[in-house]
């Protein structure tokens, strides 16, 4: 897809080879890469998921990598169909950056859908392998290039996965590398849904709203909320500026304070609890995520 003349490498020796990776448990003696290779040194966070997943689990993918990219975190993941080339659409559709760890060579383009995304990544991010140009993506690769995600990373999100899913391989270097692994919880009669469920049973941070990630990583919000905030409705606003005034508020006082109801205040808080405007305390309280 490329010609093998634009292909970079760098060895576990030179002072360019990734910080993060050159420590972790069988780290790759080459890599090729196409890109800005100093991404590798920027804060990073793995997205992966399931191949055939749902369109929430690729939702998730995409508003997490959106999220973490216009708080300028790298996103990292294996550019394979479903979950991973969601993660890198979300990042590079708000003119954040991405990483994609092949499962072949750096000149090949797997899944052949994906060679438009390819072209843009190459472009706006970085295209990495352990493996030479021209190498097909064979089955035992794919397994093998998750320690690099995560080696590169300094969390991971599992945002869908079943539980043979490849994704809880990546998840398992994580551990192992010291990284932590966040998963997004999903119904349970999902078969999509078993390995992040089990990961979150198991130990795993769950996403329970966009914003964890952000906290998670350790970044201070970036409140450019103003035009977002003008975007909203007047009864979400009302909430959102009653609940920041008072800083914690229970459902009743906000229906003392509005004159609304129990089912109404609940339906616009759930509304602006998905757009990450506030979150829950121990079911009942509400704590505004920004201050107006």
């Amino acid at each position: 897809m490329f010609d093998e003349k634009e292909v970079g490498t760098i060895s576990i020796d030179s002072q360019k080879y990734p910080g993060l990776l050159r420590f972790i448990k069988n780290p790759p003696q080459l890599l090729y890469y196409l890109g800005d290779l100093s991404l590798c040194e920027t804060l990073c966070l793995g997205i992966v998921g399931a191949r055939r997943g749902t369109p929430y689990g690729r939702w998730a993918a995409q508003q997490l990598a959106q999220k973490a990219a216009e708080h300028e975190v790298t996103v990292v993941s294996g550019m394979a169909a479903g979950v991973d080339s969601a993660a890198h659409k979300g990042a590079l559709e708000v003119g954040g950056k991405t990483i994609a760890v092949l499962g072949s060579g750096i000149n090949v383009c797997y899944p052949k859908s994906n060679r438009d995304l390819m072209q843009k990544i190459k472009k706006d991010g970085l295209l990495l392998s352990e493996y030479p140009p021209g190498s097909p993506p064979l089955a035992f690769q794919f397994p093998m290039r998750n320690r690099i995600i995560s080696g590169l990373s300094r969390a991971v999100v599992v945002a869908e996965a079943g539980l043979s899913s490849g994704s809880l391989i990546t998840a398992e270097c994580a551990a192992e590398q010291g990284r932590e692994v966040f998963a997004v919880p999903a119904n349970i009669n999902s078969i999509y849904s078993i390995g992040t469920n089990k990961l979150i049973q198991d130990g795993a941070t769950p996403i329970v709203v966009l914003d964890d990630i952000i906290t998670g990583l350790g970044i201070a919000r970036k409140c450019k909320k103003t035009d977002a905030f003008e975007a909203l409705g007047e009864d979400e606003k009302q909430l959102i500026q009653g609940i920041s005034s008072q800083g914690e508020v229970t459902v009743d006082q906000l229906c003392r304070g509005t004159g609304k109801s129990a089912a109404e205040i609940g339906a616009i808080l759930t509304i602006l609890e998905m757009k990450g405007w506030v979150q829950t305390s121990m079911g009942k309280i509400y704590i505004a995520k920004a201050v107006f």
